[in-house]
């Protein structure tokens, strides 16, 4: 017996990130019951992202354009400087921070043989391209500290090694308004490890 429509627009709507059963139930019915217009919009504008906005050729951040607004803009004041993170979210958490103005490479993800992603797969070898084509005099990690993270770090400071350039890694540690005593181990360690004079 084939699903209703009803059942595929639910099923679907699981696809999004923290959204199950329950809630794509609730997004469907909120839809069907008062949004039919920012329904449709929605699918719209869905399709047109999903068929127009691909990576940049420069630092692999989404956009319509062959490079985004960020590799486009000549004011950059920093732009031998190269900040490297996971994902496109990543590169908007670092931009919005407003204390970084250099340039970035987004990698898609981290190495993880295990499930067949190998350097080729997140660009490290167009990264390795774009510091031998560039003057770029650092190269900062801002990757998140998990095991693959921290593989990923190594290959790429390896590369920078490489081509003489000077790596540095974003600071790990206590959130401001953390306590030490619900903050695990392991980010205490890299709290310690990453002490700076006061």
């Amino acid at each position: 017996m084939s699903q209703s429509l009803l059942e595929e627009l639910i099923e679907k709507l699981q696809c999004l990130p923290g959204v199950g059963s329950k809630t794509a139930q609730r997004m469907a019915y909120h839809l069907l019951q008062r949004k039919r217009q920012a329904g449709k919009e929605l699918a719209n504008v869905l399709v047109d992202a999903m068929e127009n906005i691909g990576q940049c050729g420069q630092c692999r951040n989404y956009t319509e354009q062959e490079l985004c607004r960020i590799c486009a803009n000549p004011k950059r004041a920093e732009d031998k400087i190269l900040c490297v993170v996971e994902t496109a979210s990543d590169l908007l958490a670092v931009e919005q921070s407003g204390q970084y103005s250099g340039l970035y490479f987004v990698l898609h993800g981290t190495l993880s043989p295990i499930d067949g992603i190998g350097p080729s797969e997140i660009g490290l070898f167009q990264l390795e391209t774009f510091l031998q084509q560039n003057d770029i005099t650092e190269v900062i990690l801002a990757l998140n500290p998990s095991v693959e993270g921290e593989a990923t770090s190594q290959f790429i400071a390896d590369i920078c090694r490489t081509e003489n350039v000077s790596v540095s890694r974003i600071a790990h540690g206590i959130p401001i308004g953390g306590e030490l005593e619900m903050v695990d181990t392991s980010t205490i360690s890299h709290a310690l490890m990453g002490r700076k004079s006061y």
